[in-house]
């Protein structure tokens, strides 16, 4: 269990003798149970992401605009409600049971599209609705990780921290399109979405196990809401990390609302290659969050965020280009979900750990809130953007606009202090707070 010493240290516990070769955080009873909860769960997701796509091709048959339609739905709720759920999150003192509630909430949900299916009673309605309140869902467990995550991880271990939440999320990945494809190929896609039903009650399960001391319930006050919101416009480091995120997001989840359409439709490929194509993105993603603690102590924390925001999308310019036979489509499709994910664990180790450390303890739901307003609102923009576009010039160049904009998001950086940045800065401490 963590606990803190006399002296207001945070002190690791680190239960039973553990082999040496085991990373230090993982030596802690609680952050390794809060770490064995998270890939749970990332796993289940992997088969989500999957699953859910080909339900809504090959179920209930949706075109182009529909797939940007659902898209939308999953991440509409960041745009609508994160602010007010951060301001509500900071509010309270007991953060670990809103998550548990939320990943309880998000495992009845997703059972109830196999169950649609087996009555033959299924819609791309229902797939719409469980998207917007699984996505809801997610916004309140979110908002109540990040001051969870400082609860449990000393400030000297925030990018190992962060570099081992990532990893495990790529290590799902690795495994989750590869389990999720098996599992359509012999259950149908809407069956496969048990296991991910069965990934939250993991979840659930390993955070009830566990019991930090959580940073203190805020004081409701006047600008409670808009605290968070402050904070990211008063921080030039903030301010320059949201517009670049923001954009990749837009520019990216165009893509994303599509590529299960492109590839399946427009590339004839069948769910067992595709699962492959997004396992070798996961791959990726898995060294690239190996690397990430190597890369910041080399060339910074800052460069390495600037890294990946580059070395994220440019291999995505690939997908469009993508022709000729299914050897060579498949070899071009691998090697931009494997590049695209080493680079996007250097973006998110990175700038989680440069979070970590600005944000003051009083603020973090707060400002949570805020910038996944903005920046995971830009993903159901996307998404509806890319369906649009995809409807009048058609899906290939849509891509092609989507990557040459993604491509553009680090320029937001260069004259930002963030390339200057070789060790995580301090937080603001003077930083309002009411």
């Amino acid at each position: 269990m963590t606990s803190h010493g006399t002296s207001g240290t945070l002190v690791l516990d680190p239960g039973p003798r553990r082999p040496r070769w085991l990373p230090t955080l993982l030596r802690d009873v609680a952050f390794r149970r809060y770490w064995t909860g998270q890939t749970v769960s990332s796993l289940g997701d992997q088969v989500s992401a999957l699953a859910i796509p080909l339900i809504a091709v090959t179920v209930v048959h949706a075109d182009a605009a529909q797939m940007g339609y659902l898209a939308a739905a999953t991440w509409l709720p960041n745009l609508l409600f994160a602010l007010h759920a951060g301001a509500w999150a900071d509010r309270r003192s007991r953060r670990r049971r809103v998550m548990i509630a939320a990943d309880l909430g998000r495992a009845a949900l997703i059972a109830t599209v196999p169950l649609a299916y087996a009555v033959d009673a299924l819609s791309l309605v229902q797939l719409y609705v469980v998207a917007f309140a699984a996505g809801t869902l997610a916004v309140l467990f979110d908002v109540c990780n990040a001051p969870l995550f400082v609860a449990m991880v000393p400030t000297d271990r925030y990018v190992e921290g962060n570099s081992l939440v990532s990893g495990s999320r790529a290590m799902a990945q690795v495994a989750g399109p590869g389990i999720g494809g098996v599992l359509v190929q012999l259950l149908t896609a809407p069956l496969a979405l048990l296991a991910d039903a069965l990934s939250f009650l993991g979840s659930a399960l390993f955070l009830s196990r566990i019991a930090p001391v959580e940073p203190p319930a805020a004081a409701k006050g006047d600008g409670h809401l808009a605290a968070g919101r402050r904070f990211i416009t008063g921080s030039a480091i903030m301010r320059a990390a949201l517009a670049a995120t923001a954009t990749v997001n837009l520019f990216t989840f165009m893509i994303s609302a599509l590529f299960v359409l492109y590839a399946t439709v427009t590339l004839h490929l069948g769910p067992g290659l595709l699962g492959g194509v997004l396992g070798a993105g996961a791959v990726g993603g898995l060294l690239g969050a190996v690397l990430a603690g190597p890369l910041a102590r080399r060339v910074g924390v800052g460069r390495t965020f600037l890294l990946g925001c580059i070395v994220f999308p440019a291999p995505m310019l690939l997908i469009p280009a993508a022709h000729g036979p299914t050897p060579v489509v498949l070899g071009m499709l691998v090697a931009a979900e494997f590049l695209s994910g080493v680079g996007v664990m250097w973006l998110d180790v990175a700038a989680g750990s440069i979070f970590a450390a600005v944000v003051p303890d009083a603020l973090r739901s707060r400002v949570s809130g805020a910038y996944r307003t903005v920046n995971f609102g830009m993903r159901p923009l996307g998404a509806l953007a890319g369906g649009f576009l995809a409807g009048v010039i058609g899906i290939r160049p849509t891509l092609w606009v989507a990557v040459i904009g993604a491509v553009a998001s680090f320029l937001w950086l260069l004259p930002s202090p963030i390339p200057a940045l070789r060790e995580l800065p301090g937080a603001d401490r003077s930083a309002r707070v009411d």
